[in-house]
């Protein structure tokens, strides 16, 4: 899952992602609205964390300009005004959730899920295939019963893998979903991550490489 966190305060801003990227998630920070408006029509975010109070762009322009282009992130607005009125403007700019500062951080995290799981298609809670399963929600994965221990990275590559069911996923794609905008798009991470995972993963093997498309879950 990736998040763009959009906040003017960068203590908060970085809090914020520090505590999300925590939660397994892939995040990316700005501090204003017209890089923010910049970065979340470049990339595929799943949620936007947008303050509206923002310099540049105010975050009421950068959501109505974000829906006017057909912008298929999920919008959670952050505002230190907690008024009915407020929410309402917002839900009407085209946002999805709002949360009035100061705000509970479990709660932003909880909404935060809520909303990217709204972005993709459903999935079930635990990911089977044969003796392998992944409990997406305790963020625990077994093969034939014994626990393997994951790192944040191995399991969102997983998590992809077996959401995909059977679909090849390719290294671009798994890039853009498992990690933040300072990953390189010609770095090896993917690989030296799948390599680490096929290790833990054991025989037989279960991740298959498709030429010229990405990687995919074997079926039987």
């Amino acid at each position: 899952m990736r998040v763009l966190v959009v906040e003017d305060d960068e203590e908060m801003a970085q809090i914020v992602a520090v505590g999300l990227r925590q939660a397994h998630m892939a995040v990316d920070v700005t501090f204003d609205g017209v890089t923010a408006l910049e970065r979340a029509t470049c990339n595929g975010y799943d949620v936007i964390v947008l303050d509206r109070d923002l310099p540049g762009m105010h975050g009421d322009d950068v959501c109505n300009e974000l829906m006017t282009a057909g912008c298929r992130s999920r919008i959670l607005m952050l505002t230190a005004a907690a008024t009915t009125e407020d929410l309402v403007e917002g839900l009407n700019l085209g946002a999805d959730d709002y949360l009035p500062k100061p705000f509970d951080f479990p709660a932003l995290v909880a909404r935060v899920g809520a909303l990217a799981r709204r972005v993709q298609p459903p999935v079930p809670p635990v990911l089977r295939q044969g003796d392998l399963v992944l409990d997406t929600a305790r963020r625990t994965c077994t093969r034939g019963g014994h626990p393997l221990d994951l790192r944040p990275k191995e399991f969102g590559v997983l998590e992809i893998l077996m959401a995909a069911d059977g679909r090849a996923v390719s290294a671009e794609e798994l890039l853009e979903r498992v990690w933040d905008e300072s990953a390189d798009p010609f770095t090896n991470a993917v690989k030296i991550v799948m390599s680490r995972l096929r290790a833990k993963l054991g025989d037989p093997p279960i991740i298959e490489t498709v030429a010229r498309r990405g990687y995919r879950i074997h079926e039987d």
